[in-house]
């Protein structure tokens, strides 16, 4: 298989990259299990790139079900370096209106019940996390944006996303709450892939697409399926056509990352002393440090 350095992560509406061509499902099992669904790899602006939808194709996940470790490892597997992952937010400003973009470099966790790191079990690492996202892709798709002059969209550079558990939305005190802390978005699925896939060696951004604005307005109804779905849509098509400029951007001048060398001083265990099981399932994470 050729080598695919680009990833891409399908949130809600998202399920397929229409511009894909030269396609095949690749079945990756992991030390973490089966991925969401099978990656598929195709190209995309004449380069090889492996998509996945992160709920499966048929949207049968819930957020707190997702295998984000099997989805992050199965992307290294392929040899990927920059993710991009595109998901479908709640706005918690009013200037970020339905189906505006946000590129956000933040995140403030309030899941409860994520698995979100790939170590334990005899080895023990800290990856450096104050800045989750890499900055230099999240240049590159924000640049993309940009350029596309989308109708009817404001691209918006940086701010907080709020990772809640869900599968309910927020009530009103929450929303209200988040909008305090000075938050921008909410969704329910980024914050694990970005801690993974630092520990992963990937540089990963989110690309953002807001649907509604979560329940705090007082000039919007409560979120409803409704609403999001038609919104949804809309945004499908704007999202695969920022991804597509971005690969085009990234495979011209793939950026440096300070990802792709987050575990040099994050190991703490002596790898000489670590249980080799443990080695032998993160081995593709740890060879270049044994």
């Amino acid at each position: 298989m050729a080598e695919t350095r680009i990833g891409i992560i399908g949130g809600s509406g998202l399920y397929k990259m229409d511009a894909l061509k030269d396609i095949e499902e690749v079945q990756v099992q992991t030390p973490f299990g089966s991925p969401s669904d099978a990656l598929i790899v195709g190209t995309l602006e004449g380069t090889r790139v492996a998509f996945l939808a992160r709920h499966g194709r048929n949207h049968t996940l819930l957020p707190s079900e997702l295998p984000f470790r099997a989805n992050i490892y199965a992307m290294k597997q392929l040899g990927v370096e920059y993710l991009i992952s595109a998901s479908a937010v709640g706005s918690l400003k009013e200037e970020v209106k339905p189906l505006d973009l946000v590129v956000p470099d933040q995140f403030i966790d309030r899941t409860k019940n994520r698995v979100s790191t790939f170590f334990g079990e005899g080895i023990v690492a800290h990856i450096a996390f104050g800045d989750p996202i890499c900055k230099n892709l999240a240049g590159v798709v924000a640049s993309a944006i940009a350029s596309l002059n989308l109708p009817d969209v404001t691209l918006h550079r940086g701010g907080t996303y709020v990772c809640m558990e869900g599968p309910a939305f927020s009530t009103k005190a929450e929303s209200n709450l988040y909008r305090s802390w000075g938050a921008t978005v909410i969704g329910m699925t980024n914050l694990p892939e970005a801690k993974l896939a630092r520990e992963a060696e990937i540089a990963y951004a989110t690309l953002a697409l807001a649907t509604d604005y979560d329940c705090w307005h007082p000039d919007h109804d409560n979120v409803t399926v409704d609403m999001v779905i038609a919104n949804l849509q809309r945004n499908a098509v704007n999202a695969q056509k920022v991804i597509q400029e971005t690969v085009r951007r990234l495979s011209e001048n793939p950026p440096p990352s300070d990802a792709h060398s987050a575990l040099k001083y994050a190991i703490l265990t002596n790898l000489e002393k670590a249980p080799a099981l443990t080695k032998q399932k993160l081995g593709l994470l740890l060879k270049k440090y044994m």
